[in-house]
């Protein structure tokens, strides 16, 4: 309020950085008296000032802000006395800092006292501790070199005193050397002279001696002779003693005869009932072992029921209805006591040969065992005790068992013209024995791709013959839905991790697929649903799309073009090494070879057969080798054609037209002129075994 009332009108204001300091007071006397006060005092008095004030007042009297003018004077201030309280604090701001500054001079100024002192302390610590050192030094040194001279001193003295040891120690040997000659020498000289005067008693003491144990030795002869010979007169004079001695080693040795045939008697009985041959491979039977290691699975396998022998089984119409005649009439006989009938079912790979043995077995209601051929030939000289427990085990099967011999071509190849050996041979003849009559024990089923290679004898131990074909459109697409449905449906539907699919057409996708899997076998649509599994699991999103189904089915469509590519390159190379090309003959009629009579169209099987045929078969070497032998022209002139033994091939001139094959029966095969094949068949007739047999690499005609 001080400018309303014209005070500090003139004067210039502080600086803001530091405040105004308090003017000096007066002095205490002066110059003037006291009278003058009042008039120095209001000389320099204004009253415009307090007229303006009063104006001001009567103003803001009248106003009708006058209330709101004194808020804002009042405000202004107290801002005015705010910033003299900011200054003030500023000012004694500053000053503290000046304070710290000079505490912080002050302790730098100290510490680098401090710091110096310390390297002082330091140096001379050093340098103590290096005299310190090297005075330590210097004594080890002396110390070291004190030693030393005593060291070589002692070695010194002991050198002396080992070198006069050994000086005495040599004269005293060879002292004692001396004394023991001349006392070796006269002891000999003694014992010599001694000897010498006492020949014959010496003499007489040998010979009293040698009668005495002469004496000894007959008389210890003559007692026992007499005591063993009392002994034995005794014992045959007591019969009582004799019958009792010999009924005693009677009963020891029919003991140890009878234990000995008891214990091999009891062992297999064990083995056959409880135990499973080696040769099995997998079977349903129950045994001590499995019902041990899987309690839950064995109960469950006790309390099953019947299955339907076609239950995921895909099939053709004809074929389903056939096997499923064999379901019927096998489950029947188990159930009537009756005779099993024998089965082969051949075709090619992944047809579900395997398959429908098991769900034969399970549906009538017998155990099944499966045993492989290629487990027989390496057993060598025990394949024939293997083969008898194999059918040993077979009979003590209560329910009946199911006796699948998958590649069974593997053994049971010809005898006449196959190359086998000896062990395997004996047990061929094994199994032929134990599979001559029909049994009401054991059901026999048989399965290979290459039936021709089977031995005549097994072909005749055969009551049914069962062709498993490669599956059509319909049976392909239901294979593919079958799979689809278990590998990806379920997965996605179910479980804990669950498989996402994406959406599309379902039922549409597989026909198509169906369509572009036009050749493929069972197992190879089974492993394309396996493929759409694993492509699902392993990418980012766990999403299988339309798009990797296209993909999986495009690579094994791929893969299954380059097998059939490496099966045509093989049958290809079988027949060059099988063709004849006769100089009399036409140059496109030198196969020859052999054909099955079929019902239909070839199917891919027909094709395949002749092919794995040759990849098996070690016969295709040995006619590369007798296509070298040279057989000499026949002395015919007449154009008659010789027989051709069974494994050789017929050499150059001899006329064997295309297609000429003669069965080992003697019976000319289909597609044989009679014309051609009368010559060899007159050939054939003069020795039996002579007939010639169909080329065993394979070839068709």
């Amino acid at each position: 309020m001080s400018w309303l009332f014209g005070l500090n009108k003139g004067q210039p204001e502080a600086p803001p950085e530091f405040p105004v300091p308090p003017p000096p007071p007066p002095p205490a006397g002066g110059s003037g008296g006291g009278g003058d006060k009042p008039k120095d005092k209001w000389s320099n008095f204004d009253p415009t000032g307090l007229e303006r004030a009063a104006q001001a007042a009567k103003e803001l009297d009248k106003s009708r802000h006058a209330k709101e003018a004194l808020d804002l004077a009042r405000m202004q201030e107290q801002s005015v006395q705010m910033e003299h309280q900011t200054k003030i604090k500023e000012y004694e701001a500053a000053v503290e800092q000046l304070k710290g500054d000079q505490l912080r001079i002050q302790g730098e100024e100290r510490r680098k006292t401090v710091g110096e002192e310390t390297k002082q302390h330091q140096s001379r610590a050093q340098f103590q501790d290096r005299l310190a050192r090297q005075r330590y030094e210097d004594q080890l040194k002396q110390q070291q070199a004190l030693n030393e001279d005593n060291l070589r001193k002692q070695e010194d003295s002991v050198l002396k005193q080992e070198a006069m040891r050994k000086a005495t120690i040599e004269h005293e040997m060879q002292l004692r050397h001396k004394n023991e000659l001349l006392r070796v020498e006269a002891e000999s000289k003694a014992r010599a002279r001694v000897e010498r005067e006492n020949a014959d008693l010496i003499r007489e003491q040998i010979r009293l001696k040698a009668a005495e144990h002469r004496q000894t030795v007959l008389e210890t002869i003559r007692t026992a002779g007499a005591v063993f010979g009392e002994g034995f007169r005794a014992f045959v004079s007591d019969w009582d003693k004799v019958t009792a001695t010999v009924a005693g080693l009677t009963l020891l040795a029919v003991g140890v005869y009878s234990a000995r045939n008891a214990t091999a008697v009891a062992g297999r009985y064990i083995e056959a009932r409880l135990g499973k041959p080696s040769l099995v491979r997998e079977t349903s039977r129950i045994t001590v072992a499995e019902a041990i290691k899987h309690p839950i699975k064995m109960s469950k396998r006790l309390t099953s029921k019947p299955q339907d022998a076609l239950e995921g089984v895909v099939l053709s119409p004809n074929l389903e209805e056939r096997v499923r005649d064999i379901a019927i009439a096998t489950r029947n006989t188990r159930q009537n006591k009756g005779l099993y009938r024998n089965i082969l079912m051949y075709g090619p790979p992944g047809t579900g040969k395997t398959l429908f043995a098991k769900k034969l077995a399970v549906h009538s209601g017998m155990d099944y065992a499966i045993m492989t051929g290629g487990d027989v030939a390496p057993m060598g000289r025990e394949g024939v005790t293997a083969m008898h427990k194999v059918f040993d085990w077979a009979n003590t099967s209560r329910r009946g068992l199911l006796l699948f011999v998958d590649e069974a071509d593997a053994f049971l190849r010809k005898r006449s013209t196959e190359k086998i050996s000896e062990e395997l041979r004996a047990t061929l003849n094994a199994f032929l024995y134990r599979t001559g009559e029909q049994s009401n024990k054991f059901m026999m089923v048989l399965a290979s791709n290459q039936p021709e290679q089977f031995d005549w004898a097994i072909n005749d131990r055969i009551d049914e013959i069962v062709n498993f074909a490669l599956p059509g459109p319909d049976e392909r697409e239901r294979l593919v839905r079958l799979y689809f449905d278990r590998y990806v449906l379920e997965p996605a539907t179910g479980g804990r991790q669950r498989m996402k699919l994406a959406q599309f057409d379902y039922g549409k996708k597989c026909s198509d697929i169906a369509k572009r899997a036009e050749g493929m076998s069972g197992r190879e649509i089974s492993k394309l649903g396996v493929a759409w599994q694993a492509a699902a699991y392993s990418s980012e999103d766990g999403v299988l799309t339309e798009a990797m189904i296209d993909a999986r089915v495009d690579e094994a469509m791929r893969q299954h073009l380059q097998k059939m590519d490496w099966l045509h390159g093989h049958t290809k190379e079988a027949g060059a090494k099988s063709t004849i090309s006769p100089s009399a003959g036409p140059a496109d009629s030198s196969k020859i070879g052999f054909t099955l009579p079929l019902g239909e169209p070839p199917q891919a099987q027909d094709v395949l057969t002749p092919a794995l045929e040759m990849d098996n078969k070690p016969e295709a070497h040995v006619i590369q080798e007798e296509l070298k032998l040279e057989v000499p022209d026949p002395p015919s002139s007449d154009g008659a054609e010789l027989p051709v033994e069974e494994g050789t091939v017929p050499a150059k001139g001899e006329g064997v037209k295309a297609e000429t094959v003669v069965t080992p029966q003697g019976e000319v095969a289909e597609g044989v002129s009679q014309t051609d094949a009368a010559p060899s068949s007159e050939g054939g007739t003069g020795k039996e075994g002579k007939t010639k047999a169909p080329p065993k690499d394979g070839t068709p005609v």
